[in-house]
């Protein structure tokens, strides 16, 4: 539950009159090293700059919006600099990086007007690991107001560099099914480079500039706006937010670009800024900055581990004897969960999974089921399809799911980030926890903070998953990289189900990775829940210390430390759970990677590794102490450190 309490400590005199409109309006963290200066620049237009210490991480940017009726981005007077006003907040996270979430920033409002249309007010809140702002228009109209255009900008340094992620033209794609924000990230290209798809970057957006590091990203997604992107063009690295594109909305009358009535607030616009990577893959400011937990009407079930035969089987194995399979396996590995995906219902039906259900309840594994999002918006064959988008259908579903014993749904294929998107998921949100279902979103959009507002909420694909792997082997052929670039961007703003870990070979590919390099990635990555690749034959092939590791990998994880690692080329980091520390690493480079571990540092007293064997397909363990561990990785190796339980 949150602890938010908004103090009346005044940390700096606030203007209160537009008198000073040329005097610049600053906001730091609590910890000082994070500053950020507001101006009014010529023509009426805000701006906002953003420092670390003495390092320029965004220079002077645009701030505004642009209604139908009236544009706040220029030609404005300033009215007030409220006080700086320190705020606090505590909260508990089942699905995420951190279980016991801090928050503590340094908040400002600045107050600007335009002749005519509603005040603009822009909310600061900058903590010791980023910046976030908010718009929050006021006034005495009653009519719904409607945005064509936001103005925020986000000027880089000239020689900042990206770690992007194009995104994709709506409606293209397999069946249409885009954008699902699962391309390949463009590494370290200079800023300001147009996108590869001309349709801009998505969010999350990582930047290098000089040493220090930049994420930017957006949160607290409410009903009354769409989902945003990096616009395609940056002239000299300036970024402007695009909105949803024409086709992504539920139906042709359905709300695409943000509108709502006053008092109106946008998600956050959120900077993650440090001196390193470690501020950005430890924060927790997507949900920090995301509105607290929704009273659950329905008792939902807990994060886990799940075993899935559809990655490496495929469609033709969704049938009653597999699933019945890898209910056993999930089993004997004290799994959770095992996931029944795409065309359960015509290849097992309703009657079946009921008993499934009860076999897997007698088991003790719930039971969980695939949704194809609706089908209209997109030319996806697989079925259950059309159930869900209608509200009285969804419920009648939903209600029967619970009656058969299904512990959670996975739905797929959505249609973008229209506003109208943006309410459908939480609509689903909400009425799949009214029949006591955890959720899992696919073929999807970022994660904005909704696992914390809705805790049934476990996980979101939106990444170039496991299963492209088994699609072509030029894919294949990127895990590595792809799998090195990951922890810094797509999974530092929330669960990410990669589907991970597969020691069992491809058919008709060559798998490019170790066997410890794919056991990393069980820690590497995080998810709410887990679903893992492997299938039983492949995991009964493992050393019994492999499987031992991975049976007893626990549910959930309380804390997040990064250790080591560059984007793209290798990671290291650590998670804790129940006290205690597990270490994982992979190199995705093509030469050996000499990684230098201090265990002691994590208190971690005695442990195992867990490594590269004599070949990438085989593994090699040796205990390890309290002291430095000096390790190399082969290419495309990985490790795991153990704690002693």
């Amino acid at each position: 539950m949150s602890t938010m309490r908004f103090s009346c400590l005044l940390i700096l005199v606030g203007m209160s009159t537009a008198a000073r409109a040329a005097d610049p309006i600053q906001i730091a963290s609590p910890d000082g090293a994070v500053r950020v200066t507001v101006a009014l620049a010529a023509g009426g237009r805000p701006t906002y700059a953003v420092r670390y210490r003495e390092a320029e991480l965004l220079r002077p940017s645009r701030l505004g919006v642009q209604l139908a009726g009236a544009d706040l981005s220029q030609n404005l007077t300033l009215q007030s600099a409220g006080k700086t006003e320190a705020i606090t907040d505590a909260y508990d996270l089942a699905t995420d990086k951190r279980a016991h979430c801090r928050y503590a920033a340094n908040r400002r409002v600045i107050r600007f007007a335009g002749a005519a249309g509603p005040t603009l007010s822009v909310v600061f809140q900058v903590s010791n690991d980023g910046v976030a702002f908010q718009y929050l228009l006021e006034g005495k109209a009653k009519d719904v107001q409607k945005m064509t255009a936001e103005k925020t900008t986000f000027h880089l340094p000239a020689a900042a560099k990206g770690w992007l992620h194009p995104h994709a033209k709506a409606q293209t794609g397999w069946a249409k099914t885009q954008p699902s924000y699962e391309e390949y990230y463009q590494m370290g290209i200079a800023a300001g480079t147009p996108s590869t798809l001309g349709q801009g970057w998505s969010f999350p957006a990582l930047f290098e500039a000089g040493g220090h590091w930049v994420l930017l990203t957006e949160a607290g997604m409410g009903r009354t706006y769409c989902g945003s992107h990096l616009a395609h063009a940056a002239p000299d690295a300036e970024y402007g937010v695009a909105f949803a594109q024409e086709p992504e909305r539920t139906t042709p009358e359905a709300a695409l670009l943000p509108e709502g009535r006053l008092p109106w607030r946008s998600p956050w616009r959120v900077v993650e800024v440090g001196p390193s990577l470690a501020p950005l893959v430890e924060s927790t400011l997507t949900t920090d900055l995301s509105a607290p937990a929704k009273a659950q009407p329905g008792a939902v079930g807990q994060p886990g581990k799940a075993s899935w035969s559809w990655v490496l089987l495929g469609d033709g194995q969704t049938t009653y004897d597999v699933q019945r399979q890898f209910i056993d396996y999930a089993a004997a590995m004290r799994w959770d969960y095992c996931l029944v995906d795409a065309l359960w219902d015509k290849q097992i039906g309703y009657d079946k999974m009921q008993e499934l259900a009860a076999y897997a309840r007698s088991k003790n594994v719930g039971l969980l089921a695939w949704y194809n999002s609706n089908g209209h918006w997109n030319e996806a064959p697989q079925t259950p399809t059309n159930v869900l988008f209608d509200p009285a259908s969804r419920r009648q579903e939903f209600a029967r799911l619970q009656q058969m014993g299904i512990k959670g749904v996975k739905i797929d294929f959505f249609g973008g980030d229209g506003q109208s998107f943006m309410n459908y998921y939480q609509d689903l949100l909400t009425d799949a926890a009214q029949a006591g279902l955890l959720v899992n979103f696919h073929g999807t959009t970022i994660p904005r903070g909704w696992h914390r507002t809705y805790p049934n909420l476990m996980t979101m694909e939106a990444v170039r998953g496991f299963e492209f792997l088994t699609f072509d082997q030029a894919n294949t052929d990127q895990e590595p990289t792809h799998c090195a670039v990951l922890p810094f961007t797509r999974n530092a703003v929330g669960p990410m189900d990669f589907t991970p870990m597969a020691f069992s070979e491809i058919r008709g590919k060559q798998r490019r990775t170790s066997n410890a390099f794919e056991l990393a990635l069980s820690v590497l990555f995080q998810s709410g829940i887990q679903h893992y690749a492997e299938i039983p034959a492949g995991m009964a092939a493992q050393p019994a210390y492999v499987q031992d590791f991975v049976r007893n990998l626990p549910k959930r994880w309380d804390d997040v430390k990064f250790l080591d690692g560059y984007p793209g080329q290798f990671a290291v980091l650590a998670r804790q759970a129940g006290g205690r520390w597990y270490v994982a690493g992979i190199n995705a480079t093509d030469a050996p990677k000499e990684v230098v571990l201090d265990l002691a540092k994590l208190g971690l007293s005695t442990g195992t590794l867990i490594t590269d064997g004599d070949t990438n397909r085989s593994f090699r363990t040796q205990p390890v102490g309290n002291s430095s561990l000096r390790l190399t990785l082969p290419a495309r190796g990985g490790f795991v450190v153990q704690p002693k339980m």
